[in-house]
């Protein structure tokens, strides 16, 4: 790969128009990608989806739009410190390496828009719905196997790429019209779900086709036969931002929340230090008496130190990541003290803050939630002649095309609907259809 085709300002959906010195105002086009999608609709509602904890009562944790949000902070940091060595290394081509911290910070911005409600139990639920159905709706409906691996590896990812580039009912061409760099950013598992050598994969069955168009426009290159690629060089960015912030994030909030004691916060936290950095971090920390605000010093510490860390990590690899011969994320080369602080902090995360009661409580309604709106929008989708049917059908907005005659996509209708709930609607919605809540007359 090569950075002047990877760094084009190109439009997907809007190629014929491209012409990078039309614009009046001074916004490059992938800042201009930045504000698209601060100010739509998927984003907003990204406030009432759970990051983590069960969304805020007396003590304000994260949800996914501050998460976002914080990932795409240091995400521009990541491209930024890139964007500069680069332009340092390379002066005499003209190549606009100033770019890719709005690339990273936009691509981070976007990140989970796919996500479906209840955090990561969405996704599972969504994916057991269909393997674990006493009905085989893959031979009911007649789904190759590639729509079937779809469907039973639902994955978020996936899903971000679709509501970015699909064109729904009434919708413009190229979904959010973002640049060729943005989108190839965000697509952290350049696989197709029947090609993934995991449960992880990159698009849909249904939007291949988009994807191979914007990687051959970037020259991101296939690996064998199968529909998997390289990875974007700038996906290791993004990916290490949302590394950093969601597991020193999530310390932080479980802190908060008191699952974690303030001494064992602070020493996980001091553990990615040593010798006199840590001892005059200790030192600062220590001129401050709220234990909150100690954590926060800490915790902007350990970020600042994981961001150059990250940087340096991709600038010193930077031949094997644009011949997609580097493996791992950026994290898994950290020096061998960070790595281990980070390895302890992942490993206490899983034992005490994912398996908390109140991380499990959210989970376990949320898988039963999907359960049951999937359950009832796909007998829906299926049987639209019957009355009920026909009244849920109603409730869902025009731009889903769940009258198709394709089942396929019938199936994916119900998948954007859902997948695009807040936690709070969909809960309102699973409600209403099973009788627990009715409107005031």
């Amino acid at each position: 790969m090569t950075w002047e085709q990877l760094l084009i300002p190109i439009r997907y959906g809007l190629e014929d128009y491209f012409d990078q010195h039309h614009h009046n105002d001074s916004r490059t086009e992938f800042q201009r990608d930045y504000d698209r999608l601060i100010f739509s609709s998927p984003f907003r509602r990204l406030q009432n989806k759970t990051q983590v904890f069960p969304l805020p009562g007396s003590v304000f944790v994260h949800n996914r739009l501050t998460h976002s949000l914080e990932v795409s902070s240091v995400g521009r940091s990541l491209g930024t410190n890139v964007g500069n060595a680069m332009h340092a290394k390379y002066t005499k081509r003209d190549i606009p390496f100033d770019a890719i911290g709005s690339i990273v910070s936009a691509a981070c911005l976007a990140h989970d828009l796919g996500n479906p409600p209840f955090g990561h139990s969405g996704e599972h639920a969504i994916g057991t719905f269909f393997s674990d159905a006493k009905t085989d709706y893959k031979t009911l409906y007649h789904l190759t196997d590639a729509q079937w691996a779809d469907c039973v590896k639902f994955e978020g990812n996936a899903n971000t790429f679709r509501m970015l580039t699909h064109q729904f009912n009434g919708r413009r061409k190229g979904g959010f019209v973002l640049t060729y760099s943005t989108l190839a950013s965000i697509v952290k598992y350049p696989y197709s779900a029947i090609d993934s050598p995991k449960q992880k994969f990159g698009f849909f069955d249904s939007d291949k086709e988009t994807w191979l168009t914007i990687a051959q426009k970037l020259g991101i290159p296939q690996i064998g036969k199968k529909m998997a690629f390289a990875r974007y060089p700038l996906v290791y960015l993004v990916e290490a931002a949302d590394d950093i912030c969601y597991e020193i994030m999530d310390i932080e909030d479980a802190h908060k929340l008191r699952i974690l004691s303030y001494d064992e916060t602070e020493q996980l936290l001091l553990n990615f230090f040593g010798g006199e950095r840590k001892e005059r971090i200790y030192n600062i920390m220590n001129k401050v008496d709220d234990k909150n605000e100690r954590i926060a010093y800490l915790r902007s510490c350990v970020i600042g130190s994981l961001i150059k860390l990250c940087s340096e990590i991709f600038i010193e690899n930077e031949e094997s990541i644009l011949n997609g011969t580097f493996e791992g994320s950026l994290i898994k080369h950290l020096p061998s003290l960070e790595h281990q602080a980070y390895k302890t902090c992942s490993q206490l995360s899983v034992e005490r803050i994912y398996r908390s009661q109140d991380v499990l409580d959210i989970e376990l309604a949320g898988y039963k939630i999907i359960n049951i709106l999937m359950q009832e929008l796909i007998e829906a989708v299926f049987n639209p002649e019957k009355t009920y049917s026909r009244q849920l059908l109603q409730r869902i907005p025009q731009q889903f095309e769940v009258y198709s005659a394709q089942p396929y996509t019938r199936i994916q209708a119900v998948l954007d609907y859902v997948s695009g709930m807040t936690d709070n609607y969909a809960l309102d919605l699973y409600r209403k259809i099973t009788g627990m809540s009715l409107p005031t007359l």
